[in-house]
């Protein structure tokens, strides 16, 4: 986080140098309020630019055996611009490595750990181990720990369901 606080004023001082150049070049016509609001439009827009490259950003520093399942785009009050133009501040993943596949009732089921990403401040990572019945569409967490089913979690899975396609298609 301090490393965007710095890239953040430094986007400010080069935009207020550019406000500089420019008074020089017009002979000092433009008004001197021009060079501080350079600076804020140039803090703004960098913080904008950070905000909307994350996911495309953390996506590439994960490996080529993951897959995105599910996002979620958010509009804010306080980002007006996030109304025109969606931003993604949440993202799921599974690795299709790490697909363990079993068979049960002869019903294939596959366990696997759900990643999810959510941007802010500081940048969040959860992970929790499922239990997915291909057949069915029963998705089930497991414990951290113990590793057993909690079934008063279970829900259901469409066929449509991006996270059971990704999940099954792969097993």
């Amino acid at each position: 986080m301090i490393w965007h606080l710095i890239a953040a004023v430094f986007a400010g001082l080069g935009a207020a140098g550019i406000a500089l150049l420019l008074r020089t070049l017009t002979a000092k016509r433009l008004p001197r309020w021009i060079v501080p609001a350079f600076a804020g439009l140039g803090m703004i827009a960098y913080q904008i630019h950070h905000e909307y490259t994350w996911f495309d950003h953390k996506r590439a520093q994960l490996p080529d055996s993951t897959r995105v399942v599910a996002s979620e785009q958010r509009p804010a009050f306080w980002r007006p611009w996030t109304y025109v133009v969606p931003l993604t501040t949440a993202f799921t993943v599974i690795d299709e490595d790490g697909l363990s596949r079993s068979r049960a009732d002869d019903e294939p089921l596959v366990e696997f750990i759900l990643y999810r990403f959510e941007m802010g401040a500081a940048d969040r990572l959860m992970h929790r181990p499922h239990l997915l019945n291909c057949a069915s569409g029963e998705l089930v967490p497991l414990d951290d720990e113990s590793g057993r089913a909690q079934t008063e979690a279970m829900r259901r899975l469409d066929d449509g369901d991006p996270l059971r396609r990704a999940v099954c298609t792969a097993a």
